[in-house]
């Protein structure tokens, strides 16, 4: 579940996750987004470890630095030890061991961990808001490209200098040399987010759900956010349009928004289309306890099955046409002129925005160069030819 800070994504993945458990699905809701509220929503105590909230239901929240120490130890470790003797007392150094955006990454491994015990059926992820969950996405790609052409390298050189330079430098320096443990840790880290990518991109394990609100703006970001979703290869197969004013509201302070939201109504139903809509009303009253989420849960799913999935669409594919190739990227409401591409060997890097996706070329394409592009049917159909023979 992702979208648009306040937007009620959290009282959806709960509702989700009641009506997952009441099927008989042994269910978690994890909630990764630094301001938690999945335990208000709950209206229980909830912390980094699963607690039991209701029959086949459990939640928790991931404490970033608990997910640090476990997986992320050794390297804080020795930042620490850096930092302090570079003269920085030892609070101060374990504080700028965390790395900015680590809390973020956490979130990933944890969802992995959970994966590959395999102890829950399903697992719901309220996430954090929509630009932050998007940036998660590039890491798999943005942290190959630099473990690839950096970090390997460089790990090995350490390796063999080791030996050779440890007398030498830490007298100098004051503090020793990464050791294997350190060296190996962000490595490590990286494989298993990679792993991860293999699970959020498969469409019949994996469906992002985006809640938006009738609203111009909410609307706007949501549009943006399936397209980067689509350009980073994850399926979208659900909108939730939240808090419409219920007919029986008839309070003349309220018809003017009434009008608009019926407006932005029919522009969320014709904008995400062919995307299935589900439209839930605004409550009288708070979304939080038990009580107030099965009326969401009854409100969204009725009798339906939340586990399936309500859309599929292949946002990736090539096309052959006699001696050319046609790479076809999904990218839904995003105009031609927004779009940025480059090709630079096997890789063609995709830039919408500030988000971007480098693309690892089958061979067929490799081989070729990009002959034109042009947008059709929300899908980006970028043509690739052998220059010498056009």
């Amino acid at each position: 579940m992702t979208g648009k800070g306040g937007v009620g994504k959290t009282s959806v993945a709960a509702a989700t996750g009641l009506r997952c458990a009441e099927l008989g699905y042994k269910t978690l809701v994890l909630s990764t987004d630094p301001a938690h509220s999945l335990a208000d929503s709950f209206d229980l105590e909830l912390s980094h470890e699963p607690r039991l909230v209701h029959p086949n239901l459990w939640g928790a929240e991931l404490d970033a630095l608990m997910e640090l120490e476990g997986n992320w130890g050794a390297v804080k470790r020795y930042i620490t030890q850096v930092l302090q003797a570079r003269g920085l007392e030892g609070v101060q150094a374990e504080e700028l061991a965390i790395l900015p955006g680590m809390d973020e990454i956490f979130g990933l491994v944890r969802m992995k961990r959970h994966y590959d015990e395999g102890e829950y059926e399903v697992l719901i992820i309220d996430s954090a808001p929509t630009g932050t969950a998007l940036r998660l996405l590039s890491l798999p790609e943005v942290g190959g490209w630099y473990m690839r052409r950096f970090y390997k390298p460089l790990q090995k050189m350490s390796v063999a200098l080791r030996p050779l330079v440890e007398p030498l430098f830490k007298p100098i320096a004051g503090f020793s040399l990464p050791d294997n443990e350190v060296m190996d840790a962000p490595y490590e880290f990286y494989e298993q987010i990679e792993q991860l990518e293999k699970v959020l991109t498969d469409n019949t394990k994996t469906s992002v759900r985006l809640i938006t609100n009738p609203e111009k703006m909410v609307i706007k970001e949501s549009l943006r956010a399936h397209a980067y979703l689509s350009l980073y290869n994850v399926s979208t197969d659900l909108v939730v349009a939240n808090r419409i004013i219920p007919d029986q509201v008839t309070d003349p302070f309220f018809q003017h928004w009434k009008e608009h939201q019926q407006e932005y109504r029919q522009e969320i139903h014709q904008n995400f289309s062919p995307l299935p809509v589900k439209e839930v009303p605004l409550f009288a009253e708070e979304m939080c306890g038990l009580e107030a989420l099965e009326r969401l849960k009854q409100t969204l799913y009725a009798d339906e099955d939340p586990t399936q999935v309500y859309y599929q669409e292949n946002t990736i594919r090539v096309v052959q046409n006699q001696n050319e190739y046609s790479l076809e990227l999904y990218l839904p409401g995003i105009p031609k002129d927004h779009i940025q591409l480059n090709k630079t060997g096997d890789e063609l890097n995709v830039r919408i925005g500030n988000h971007r996706r480098n693309l690892v070329l089958p061979q067929a394409l490799a081989a070729l160069k990009p002959a034109g592009a042009k947008i059709e049917d929300d899908y980006l159909k970028i043509r690739f030819a052998d220059t010498a023979k056009v």
